[in-house]
């Protein structure tokens, strides 16, 4: 059998889940697509400067920045991981120097890396304050058992 994580060992039955950040799904997920582009452009750039570039030098250049895509993902839950984020969308619109097209592929994904991290915060702002509602709701409402019936009067 697999080994439990720590999240696993302490739960107990009634226990609610500790809700996930919208925000950093949403971003970790146009970094992830960011990573298969870097991938994409670097074999890209591989087809079309093979004679004067170093095949090496591109494709090791594509893997870090997809490496880097991927390492961040996991820096989202503190303000760096989100300035390496716009640094990543910055780099990918400068690529259009080297591939013209990604130009415009660069500024795509800067808009939608705008869009991903402002409505997840404006999610994640919305759904604290459901929770505080609802905490507010269950401390005015108190139920006599897990899955009690409203008293009849």
């Amino acid at each position: 059998m697999a080994k439990m994580t720590k999240a696993q060992r302490e739960w107990r039955p009634g226990q609610p889940k500790k809700p996930r950040s919208t925000r950093v799904m949403f971003a970790s997920t146009v970094l992830t697509l960011e990573a298969f582009l870097a991938i994409f452009v670097a074999l890209t750039l591989f087809g079309l400067k093979r004679a004067e570039w170093s095949p090496a030098l591109v494709l090791g250049a594509g893997a870090a920045v997809a490496l880097v895509c991927l390492l961040t993902c996991a820096l989202l839950k503190k303000p760096l991981g989100f300035a390496i984020g716009w640094a990543l969308q910055l780099l990918f619109i400068f690529t259009g120097f080297l591939l013209t097209s990604m130009f415009f592929i660069g500024a795509a994904f800067a808009v939608t890396w705008w869009y991903a991290v402002t409505k997840g915060r404006a999610m994640d702002l919305e759904t604290a304050r459901r929770a505080r509602e609802q905490a507010a709701w269950d401390a005015a409402h108190p139920q006599e058992g897990p899955g009690a019936e409203p008293a009849q009067p």
